[in-house]
């Protein structure tokens, strides 16, 4: 594991219940990268987006399908891992899940991560989880969230763990709350003295007979002391950051938490 790994997020929006069109989008997003970067964010339910009415069962993935080995053949093609996320199907059961994939795992072996905190609409269409998750990455072991988790004290102290040096936190964050979600960010990667890493959806959901909604974007990184490393406004880029050990210790030093 590198002590400086580069990673990337990939800022970008989504098309609401077109899958073909978020697989192609991210194909050429990885391909866009450069060629050092090991790990690749997308946001919240980047494969199906996401509208609260029952086209999400004509969308939904399953976990263990086409368009999850699809996304398998852009990490072994590109050599690097991949955190997306989709609405997941478990039988009549829908889920927001988000998957770590890295270029050499098989179909059984791929980490899921399901939402655990429902916001607005999602508790009427959606199940959460029940199970907190981490994942070895080339950042070292990262803890994932999923946007309105950032919420929740709890989740992030349940990672104040000395092994847990990131995490890694697709959203689809509407835009008019953007101040919480940099506050948010800020704090749980303090509370942790860890690095934040979260994804933003940009651009805003247009479907038919659904509600419109314009998505924040704002994508950053967050150092372990809890100050903004990098951040982008809402245009569809991406955020391509070295995150330096030397730093995180640093932190782990001054802070003191786990020596408590």
């Amino acid at each position: 594991m590198s002590p400086s790994p580069r990673v990337a997020i990939v800022q970008c929006p989504v098309d609401d219940l077109d899958i073909d069109a978020n697989l192609d989008r991210l194909h050429r997003r990885v391909a866009a990268l450069p060629n050092d970067v090991s790990l690749a964010v997308f946001p919240e339910t980047s494969l199906t987006g996401y509208v609260p009415d029952e086209r999400l069962h004509e969308v939904a993935l399953r976990s263990a399908g086409p368009t999850l080995d699809a996304v398998r053949s852009v990490a072994a093609e590109h050599d690097l891992d991949l955190l997306v996320g989709y609405v997941e199907r478990n039988g009549e059961t829908l889920s927001n899940a988000t998957a770590y994939v890295t270029p050499d795992q098989t179909t059984h072996e791929t980490t899921v991560y399901r939402k655990r905190h429902l916001w607005g609409s999602e508790r009427e269409w959606l199940t959460p989880g029940d199970e907190r998750v981490t994942v070895e990455t080339p950042v070292g072991r990262a803890a994932l969230l999923t946007c309105y988790d950032l919420n929740f004290v709890a989740e992030s102290h349940a990672h104040l763990d000395e092994r847990v040096v990131a995490l890694l936190v697709p959203g689809a964050w509407p835009a008019e709350h953007d101040a919480n979600w940099r506050l948010l960010a800020r704090a749980r990667a303090l509370d942790g003295v860890r690095w934040c890493l979260a994804a933003g959806r940009t651009g805003s959901r247009d479907v038919p007979d659904a509600q419109d909604t314009v998505y924040n974007g704002r994508s950053l990184v967050v150092r372990p002391d809890g100050s903004i490393s990098m951040a982008l406004d809402r245009s569809a880029q991406n955020l391509v950051a070295t995150l330096d050990k030397a730093v995180l210790d640093r932190a782990r030093e001054t802070v003191g938490v786990f020596g408590e």
